[in-house]
């Protein structure tokens, strides 16, 4: 990898965000960008094709694992870290064995972790986090559908995802918060062992709680 200073920051939790950029400045990246969109970040990439992306993969609008191995391969220069809370293992072995530009970096890494990683990237190599490692070691498991509980809310919530309904609308539905109906949606991800809205979507109509007939009106 040609050596770079260009740091992409998509991210969208505010706190990490910010933490990122404290992280990153205290490394002596000044010029730190900030991306919200999938949209704002290609438009960086086709700028800066020497960049390292710190990117919230499951706060950001990918619709599929496919959706964001294409920009992977779009841009050949870049390095990825993945930068989530919950990554399912499944997900994270996918992409350790398709592409050795991306990295795993789960929110729970300790500060050297991070720095590591970033370091890692700049020397045109991936990184993967203690936890992600830990995940990948762990015998197998297949859990029973029935063993996924999820409360009330988050079923409807789930239904109103698979629906097509975005974060802010399902917000404005259930008069609530856009904060909260986040941690609703994190917190269904993790449950039913997902990474975006096409595999929480394919859950709800495979269970039965979205039915394909109303999906598809």
């Amino acid at each position: 990898m040609e050596k770079t200073n260009n740091i992409i920051v998509a991210d969208n939790q505010a706190i990490t965000h910010a933490g990122i950029l404290y992280i990153l400045s205290d490394m002596g990246f000044a010029s730190t960008i900030s991306v919200r969109t999938k949209t704002e970040l290609m438009l960086q990439l086709k700028q800066k094709p020497y960049s390292i992306v710190i990117l919230d993969y499951t706060l950001f609008d990918f619709d599929s694992e496919s959706d964001l191995q294409n920009i992977v391969q779009r841009y050949p220069k870049t390095y990825f870290i993945l930068w989530s809370e919950d990554l399912s293992v499944n997900f994270i072995r996918t992409l350790m064995n398709n592409d050795n530009r991306i990295s795993i970096l789960l929110k729970d890494a300790k500060l050297s972790e991070i720095k590591q990683c970033i370091e890692y990237n700049l020397q045109g190599n991936r990184y993967l986090c203690q936890h992600a490692a830990n995940i990948l070691l762990a015998p197998i498991s297949t859990p029973e559908k029935e063993s996924v509980k999820l409360t009330k809310t988050e079923i409807e919530v789930l239904k109103d995802i698979a629906l097509g309904m975005t974060t802010r609308e399902i917000a404005e539905k259930r008069i609530s918060s856009f904060h909260t109906i986040n941690t609703h949606r994190k917190n269904i991800f993790r449950k039913i062992g997902v990474n975006n809205v096409h595999e929480a979507t394919r859950y709800a109509m495979r269970t039965g709680l979205v039915d394909a007939a109303e999906y598809y009106i």
